[in-house]
């Protein structure tokens, strides 16, 4: 029986090594958005992790998004904040929405099995991509 690293059996090293430099590719260009146009690190990442690792969890998936967007996102606000093109009063009242959104969700997203959650997350991105493009 193989052993499974992010549910991809390593006994397949080329595909092993495909998503690994996809997974890379979609960090880079991850990050290259969210510091030009502020694209949410969040709704682009989650749809690739998606595409990338279809076996995982999703709430795996979006937990290592999340642990993903939130230095991504940090960098780049520090580097707007250097530029002085940050609104602390805009970012204070962000974070008041976004700490209890946080905390609601990251425990909504534990007690919902996986068959509900994937078209809940599919619907969410799908709407975020429409928007993106209007």
């Amino acid at each position: 029986m193989p052993f499974y690293w992010c549910n991809i059996a390593v006994s397949d090293p080329l595909r092993l090594r495909t998503t690994t430099v996809m997974t890379i590719v979609a960090g880079a260009l991850i990050g290259g958005l969210v510091t030009l146009s502020s694209v949410g690190a969040g709704a682009l990442g989650a749809a690739m992790l998606f595409f990338l690792y279809p076996r995982m969890r999703p709430v795996t998936i979006v937990g290592t998004d999340l642990a993903h967007a939130v230095p991504v996102a940090a960098i780049a606000g520090l580097g707007h904040m250097h530029l002085g093109t940050v609104d602390f009063v805009l970012l204070a009242n962000l974070l008041a929405g976004s700490l209890p959104g946080i905390y609601l969700g990251s425990h909504a997203g534990m007690r919902l099995p996986d068959d509900i959650m994937r078209p809940i997350l599919a619907g969410m991105l799908l709407l975020i991509g429409i928007r993106m493009a209007i």
